[in-house]
C-alpha cells in the first residue's frame, strides 16, 4: 500500500493551522493559549498575525533582525501534535513552549521560571509514534540558550524535569467535582518531589519526543503561577511576559550559535566555536 505524505489542502494548506510554507520561520516559539501569542511578540521589532484557526493562532515577525514566529498549541498532546507536525510541514525545525506550571519543589516561587531539561511521559499522545520507553528529552542546544537568555536577563531560573499530564484534574491531582479522588493519586505529587522533578504542566513530552523522533529541537519555558508544596500562588501575567521574553532571547541566540556552525562546517554547537575564527 502506497502512503500519501503530501499536503491534504492545495498549496500546502495546512488543515488545522491554515498556514503554508513561507507563513514561518525555522524558530518557532508555542504557547498554549492563543491570547498568548501576542504577549509573546511584544518584545519583538515587528509583529504580523498569519492565521488563527480553532485554537492554533499564528504570528512571524523579527526580533535583531531574526525571523521568528509564534504559534498556540492548545492544551495537553493532542493539539499540540497537530501544531508541531504541521509547523515543520511548512519549515519550522526548532520549537520552544512558553507556558505557565505549577512547581513541585518548595524553593521555586510563584513567578520564578522554570527551563526543562526533559518530561516524564505521562501523557498519552506520544505512544501513537513510539514506545513508552523512549525518552522525552530537550535539545541541549536550545537548553543552553535559554540558560544563556535567562542569565542575560537576569531572571530567577530553575532547571529540571517537567511532569507532562493529559488532565488537568485528574492527573495533577486539582480539586474534582463531588470530591471525586482514586487512591492512586494520594502519594502522586509527594513521590514526584522526592524524584526532583520540577513542575507540572501538559505539552513538554508531546514536543521533546515528535522533535527527537523528526529530527527537530525542542525546549520549553515556563512560568511558574502556583507551588502544588507551599499552596503559594500569585497572579502570572507578569511572569508570563517575562518568559516569553528571554524565550524570544533565546532564539536570536541560537540563529547565532547556527550561523557559527555553518561556518565551521558543524553539525552541533559546542562552546569553544565561539571562540573560533
Amino acid at each position: 500500500m502506497t502512503i500519501q505524505h503530501t499536503p491534504i489542502h492545495p498549496g500546502g494548506l495546512q488543515m488545522h493551522l491554515r498556514i503554508k510554507p513561507g507563513d514561518v520561520s525555522r524558530y518557532v516559539l508555542t504557547p498554549g493559549d492563543p491570547g498568548r501569542v501576542p504577549v509573546v511578540g511584544s518584545s519583538w521589532d515587528s509583529y504580523e498575525e498569519v492565521a488563527y484557526f480553532r485554537e492554533y493562532r499564528t504570528a512571524r515577525g523579527k526580533l535583531d533582525g531574526v525571523d521568528i514566529t509564534a504559534c498556540s498549541h492548545g492544551v495537553g498532546g493532542p493539539s499540540t501534535d497537530i501544531a508541531v507536525v504541521e509547523l515543520s510541514n511548512c519549515g519550522a525545525d526548532t520549537f520552544i513552549r512558553v507556558g505557565s506550571c505549577a512547581a513541585l519543589q518548595p524553593e521555586i516561587e510563584p513567578g520564578d521560571l522554570v527551563i526543562s531539561t526533559g518530561a516524564l511521559r505521562l501523557s498519552g499522545t506520544v505512544d501513537a509514534y513510539v514506545d513508552r520507553s523512549y525518552p522525552a528529552v530537550a535539545d541541549h542546544e536550545v537548553l543552553m540558550a535559554l540558560i544563556q537568555a535567562a542569565e542575560d536577563m537576569g531572571e530567577r531560573y530553575h532547571l529540571g524535569l517537567a511532569a507532562s499530564v493529559d488532565s488537568f484534574y485528574a492527573g495533577e491531582v486539582n480539586p474534582m467535582p463531588g470530591g471525586f479522588r482514586q487512591s492512586k493519586m494520594d502519594h502522586v505529587i509527594d513521590d514526584l518531589q522526592k524524584a526532583r522533578v520540577a513542575n507540572f504542566e501538559m505539552e513538554a513530552a508531546t514536543i521533546f519526543t515528535l522533535a527527537q523522533l523528526f529530527g527537530f529541537r525542542g525546549g520549553m519555558i515556563c512560568s511558574v503561577g502556583a507551588n502544588r508544596i507551599t499552596r503559594k500562588r500569585e497572579d502570572s501575567a507578569d511572569s508570563i511576559k517575562r518568559c516569553c521574553a528571554v524565550a524570544s532571547r533565546a532564539v536570536v541566540i541560537l540563529a547565532g550559535w547556527d550561523a557559527k556552525k555553518a561556518e565551521a562546517g558543524k553539525k552541533h554547537f559546542f562552546p569553544t566555536l565561539l571562540t573560533k575564527g
